[in-house]
């Protein structure tokens, strides 16, 4: 059996705020900080959440430098 994914309920939430407040981020920051937050607290690839914010990291590393 899998297991969770230990930053599941930091996504939902995330949802529920962007729905609550018509899609706009700004208004979610401190839930998406949360999120930040776990999955720090875990290896890459322990959490599929986290694998978006795993890419976005490892583009921004690869962007020159303007």
């Amino acid at each position: 059996m899998p297991q969770k994914d230990p930053c599941q309920k930091q996504a939902c939430e995330i949802q529920k705020c962007l729905q609550a407040n018509n899609y706009i981020e700004s208004k979610c920051q401190a839930v998406i900080e949360e999120l930040h937050k776990c999955c720090a607290r875990y290896p890459k690839g322990r959490s599929l959440v986290c694998s978006g914010f795993e890419k976005e990291e490892n583009q921004t590393l690869k962007s020159p430098a303007k």
